[in-house]
């Protein structure tokens, strides 16, 4: 971005008495100033600490200018400061304006219980083809992240492929109100954050918030497989396509055929064309027509799209394999988990050819409120002993799948560690994987199994 500070003080209320001429010019936003570039503006927000602590700490490194809560003003530092009512809300005003009157992109928003930074690396890269494409970095995809990736836009972007996520009824309709989607995408509806939705009803209900900023001329693309989404969707009066894995959708995928680090497919529009991606899974796939589905609304020719999917970048952490010290090779899944993602991780693994032996490491799934013991012992549905040979369990909520697996393995090819003992976990692992095994690791992120998948690399356990 480049604006001059008047103009940003004229966007957000605040009183700025600095001519145009005079004002400095504001090439950037950073709420961390561990991030913060120089002629960044400053948005002090309230977190586990107060922004404003920051302040002088964004000064040193180069910041023009800052905003200033109402209560916290008038602010002691040398930096111009706008004085607002709310820095997050006027970070959100001032990238609608930027979103609206400066860069005016069309705009492609996504979201679901799975697939989402997927879907949005596929469609980016399918875009890209033909267009000055944005997309969201990393995980800014909350109420935070989401201006933020907007400020960051160059004014010539053509496209903003942007990321949406939500652990709250209303996030998702805030969210879609500020960037007004031409095209909003839900890749599925899984059992995420149940703890505070309490049923997958609830979620669909969240999920579909995404359509209430959508243009009147925007179009709805969803997941067809999915019966709480179909239901939903009637009333919704945007043109509408549905992919999925069964015939009844718009665009639907056969012939799949998956592998350890690539899966081809057909689809049901164009027979003669096969498709693939660099990646495992039919869950994959099913984004991968969310993906094509956007491109094709954007004219992408369907050979542009095969030749973009081919080789996108996939974002690290998600079905990565790497090679451990032992000379195993490990699937590391360690950014997020549901019931859903982590049985449809377990079966893709169970297929694929070892010589050695398949050793799963699955860690708690976090935010399954009540229902958290009940979706943990479900996994048990996903591993059978003849195709995954030993299980290691990691955390407390997780201790009810072990008791699920005590009905189909014999208790020494079942390894419970909890939480506090990841230590003990790596050890245990290092002592047993040798050269031709397979490794799986999956988990939420708050488990960090991250650790774990370093120590198998580097031969540690520090």
């Amino acid at each position: 971005m480049k604006m001059k500070l008047s103009e940003i003080a004229r966007v957000v209320g605040a009183e700025y008495s600095v001519p145009d001429s005079l004002a400095p010019t504001v090439t950037g936003v950073a709420f961390d100033t561990r991030k913060l570039q120089p002629g960044d503006l400053f948005i002090p927000l309230q977190g586990e600490r107060d922004g404003h602590t920051f302040i002088s700490n964004a000064e040193a490194k180069g910041a023009c200018a800052t905003f200033v809560a109402a209560d916290h003003a008038p602010f002691a530092t040398r930096l111009p400061q706008l004085v607002v009512e709310d820095p997050l809300a006027a970070l959100n005003t001032l990238a609608r304006y930027y979103l609206l009157m400066k860069v005016n992109p069309k705009v492609v928003a996504i979201t679901g219980s799975n697939g989402k930074t997927t879907t949005k690396d596929m469609t980016a890269a399918i875009l890209a083809t033909q267009y000055h494409v944005i997309k969201t970095q990393d995980n800014y995809n909350n109420e935070i992240g989401v201006p933020m990736t907007i400020l960051a836009m160059d004014t010539n972007t053509e496209v903003l492929v942007v990321e949406m996520g939500m652990d709250r009824p209303g996030q998702l309709h805030e969210l879609s109100n500020l960037v007004a989607p031409d095209v909003a995408v839900i890749t599925m509806i899984g059992e995420a954050h149940i703890e505070f939705f309490k049923t997958r009803d609830k979620i669909a209900d969240a999920k579909m918030e995404i359509t209430d900023g959508l243009k009147e001329d925007g179009l709805f693309i969803y997941n067809g497989d999915e019966p709480l989404l179909r239901e939903r969707a009637e009333q919704v009066s945007q043109e509408q396509k549905t992919f999925g894995l069964e015939p009844e959708n718009m665009l639907y995928a056969r012939d799949i055929e998956a592998g350890e680090t690539r899966t081809e497919f057909s689809l049901s529009r164009w027979p003669d064309l096969r498709f693939s991606i660099p990646m495992m899974g039919e869950w994959n796939v099913a984004n991968a027509l969310a993906a094509i589905l956007v491109g094709r609304r954007f004219h992408v020719k369907p050979e542009a799209i095969q030749s973009a999917l081919r080789d996108f970048p996939v974002t690290k952490n998600r079905t990565q394999w790497v090679m451990g010290d032992a000379g195993e090779s490990i699937l590391s899944d360690v950014y997020n988990a549901n019931p859903t993602a982590m049985k449809a991780v377990l079966g893709d693994f169970a297929k694929f050819p070892c010589q050695g032996r398949r050793i799963a490491v699955l860690g708690d799934m976090l935010e399954l409120g009540e229902a958290s013991a009940a979706l943990h012992a479900s996994v048990a549905e996903a591993l059978d002993p003849d195709q995954i040979q030993e299980v290691y369990l990691y955390g407390d909520e997780i201790v009810s799948l072990k008791q699920a697996l005590s009905e189909k393995y014999a208790p020494e090819h079942v390894h419970y560690f909890p939480k506090a003992e990841q230590r003990r976990l790596i050890v245990a692992l290092q002592d047993t994987v040798m050269h031709d095994d397979l490794v799986m690791l999956k988990a939420s992120h708050g488990l960090h199994l991250e650790n774990v998948l370093q120590a198998l690399i580097d031969g540690t356990s520090e």
